[in-house]
């Protein structure tokens, strides 16, 4: 029988003292329940998202020391974690010293792996070079060693041997990626099975929180046990990492999975524990029935996740007051009730700051729902500062200092909206955080942020977007969900929920009225999810061959019929595709680039996530061909 600790421990970025610190803490608990072998995250000891921290050698040292002490504490454990691992006398392709992404098996006091292997370690094998991960940046892999080395990549792949008190055992250490080996040459798991005799996989992972991700790597998982006959045991770390300009939530969720490919036990996602298990390894029993690990592709994990995410950020970087414009309108809302749960109300100003186009609705709504919150309020109005921007704006002369001409300029409605967006950000909110001894929230959603529905430097601004990876539809759900499971009373009016998204910046977007964004959210938030998630990357080409084959809305996956409903032609269907593709990626991915970091939820997030240049809109030829056929006067399409 094999009492094993999974060690889910929460990974603080670039602080290997804290990590191994609390690693020595959950060590001895394992000692006390009797565990033979703790199993640590991958990168526990330095953490992962580190950007080019990698490059100085006097942390690569540190990172080495905490590691011989955590070495030094499997006397009577076997202690099994990841830390960066460096050959001092290698250098990777970029000059630098060689680094591992690596994963140690420590016990007696010493490491162990080097009688068949060239290091007494593992080291990653496939590394990511997509979304977030930039492993190739900084690490040397498995495939390049063997490469290096003239050896074949299956001369490489071999268990860990550990002699036990309780008798030895044979161990596939493999390392995130190294189980996600569907569309690689190389897959680690099938490879070590076929050639030698295994008693159990272990993956160690340090792999951020994707909605639904958990569910994929379930049946991924279950199906390397089941097909191998190996239990499997995965182990992955909590807290949150960043990359600069998005915040990744580790939820953890570490599973067990015996041979026959069921789960059989797991850790609660976005906490911290410590869970001992009993494998027989060498009869393939188990002594726990098959258990169902929660679902993370309902509302309550999208929840849980900014809630953590949000709560995790704010003590990283010391930030216990927040303000937020609020202004009747479902985002503020929903940020502000996010905040009250996490900072407490006592923490959390909310600033209403009317223009002449603010509706006594809204206004109305605004206070309503500070005081279902109970949190701190106050009005600040806009109109008089606005008025007086313009005025300097137009009366104030420009000279051409060649000519000594003079002219005037003037301010259009489009240009007074922004005023009044930067009005209320850059000047009320950021002066009242400070004063508040706090900062401002950034409470753009995914939607606003992909067309740039938003004023640089006014609602864009803000030292957190903690809403920006929601679609707008999310944001809905998410608020009627936090009225209905978190509050358990309506925090969030119901008036806001119905109402119409609108700015108010204009008369034109009059609440009142039913006037509102320009933006369609049933419809838009579908559209340019395809944009900006799906894995091959939707353009306007494909839309519009969709849009003629009558397969648009199963594409995108929004209400049947709509499509006909919105638009009455095709001209209204191809103009509006068109409008929204150049702002998506014209002007929108300047404001993005200067947005602040973003907390992301969802399979590709803004920032380092998607990666983009400036390079202007581009309509392919087979999309301008298509537009052709599909306007011409002998279209059928054309009424």
């Amino acid at each position: 029988m094999l009492n094993v600790a999974l060690g889910q421990i929460e990974t603080i970025p670039g602080r290997p003292d804290l990590n191994t610190e609390n690693m020595l803490t959950m060590i001895q608990q394992a000692r006390s329940m009797g565990a033979e072998i703790i199993v640590f995250p991958e990168m526990v000891v330095p953490g992962y998202f580190l950007g080019d921290l990698w490059e100085q050698p006097s942390f690569l040292k540190d990172c080495e020391e905490f590691g011989q002490l955590i070495i030094a504490n499997s006397l009577d454990i076997c202690i099994m974690f990841g830390n960066v691992a460096v050959d001092w006398n290698k250098h990777n392709d970029d000059g630098r010293v060689r680094k591992y992404n690596a994963f140690f098996t420590a016990y007696k006091g010493k490491l162990l792996g080097n009688d068949n292997f060239p290091y007494p370690f593992r080291i990653k094998t496939l590394h990511p070079n997509y979304r977030e991960f930039d492993d190739t940046r900084h690490f040397c892999s498995l495939r390049k060693l063997a490469t290096e080395l003239n050896v074949t990549i299956e001369t490489l792949l071999q268990p860990v041997n550990i002699d036990l008190l309780s008798g030895s055992l044979s161990v596939g250490c493999i390392l995130c990626e190294d189980g996600w080996s569907d569309d690689y040459f190389v897959k680690p798991i099938a490879t070590i099975h076929k050639n030698y005799p295994v008693d159990l996989f272990i993956n160690i992972s340090s792999s951020p929180y994707t909605l639904g991700k958990n569910n994929k790597r379930n049946r991924v998982f279950s199906k390397q046990a089941r097909e191998t006959k190996v239990p499997l045991i995965y182990v992955n770390t909590t807290g949150i990492q960043n990359n600069g300009k998005t915040v990744y939530t580790f939820d953890g969720s570490s599973t067990v999975y015996n041979h026959d490919g069921e789960i059989i036990n797991y850790c609660e996602p976005f906490c911290s524990e410590i869970k001992l298990i009993q494998l027989d390894c060498k009869s393939k029993t188990t002594f726990y029935p098959p258990v169902c690990p929660p679902n993370d592709q309902s509302i309550s994990s999208i929840y849980q996740a900014l809630h953590y995410g949000i709560d995790r950020f704010t003590k990283s970087v010391g930030i216990k007051k927040v303000v937020i414009g609020i202004s009747g309108g479902i985002d503020s809302a929903l940020a502000a009730a996010l905040y009250v749960k996490i900072l407490g109300a006592e923490n959390v100003l909310l600033v209403n700051m009317p223009s002449i186009y603010n509706s006594q609705t809204t206004k109305d709504l605004a206070h309503k729902l500070a005081q279902n919150l109970g949190c701190l309020y106050t009005i600040i109005p806009i109109q008089e500062a606005v008025n007086y921007t313009i005025e300097q704006i137009t009366t104030s002369p420009i000279t051409n200092l060649a000519t000594s001409d003079t002219f005037h300029l003037s301010v259009s409605s489009f240009v007074a909206e922004n005023i009044q967006a930067r009005d209320r950000s850059s000047r009320i909110l950021a002066g009242v955080a400070a004063a508040f001894g706090g900062v401002f929230t950034c409470n753009a959603n995914k939607t606003e942020l992909s067309v740039g529905y938003s004023t640089l430097y006014g609602d864009q601004a803000g030292f957190f977007a903690a809403l920006a990876d929601l679609w707008k539809h999310q944001v809905y759900e998410l608020a009627a969900y936090m009225n209905s499971n978190i509050f358990t009373r309506e925090v969030i009016p119901q008036e806001t929920i119905d109402i119409v998204p609108s700015a108010e910046l204009s008369f034109e977007q009059a609440i009142d009225e039913g006037k509102g964004d320009p933006l369609i959210y049933p419809y838009h938030d579908y559209l340019l999810r395809s944009f900006m998630e799906y894995w091959n990357k939707a353009t306007p080409e494909d839309i519009l061959q969709w849009y003629i084959n009558e397969t648009l809305e199963e594409k995108l996956g929004c209400s049947p019929g709509i499509v006909n409903k919105i638009f009455a032609t095709p001209l209204d269907f191809v103009e509006d595709l068109e409008k929204w593709w150049r702002l998506y990626t014209g002007m929108a991915i300047a404001k993005r680039i200067q947005a602040p970091p973003i907390l992301a939820i969802s399979r590709r997030a803004y920032g380092f996530d998607h990666r983009e240049a400036q390079n202007g809109p581009y309509f392919t030829a087979n999309y301008l061909r298509l537009k052709n056929q599909l306007l011409s006067v002998n279209s059928p399409y054309v009424p």
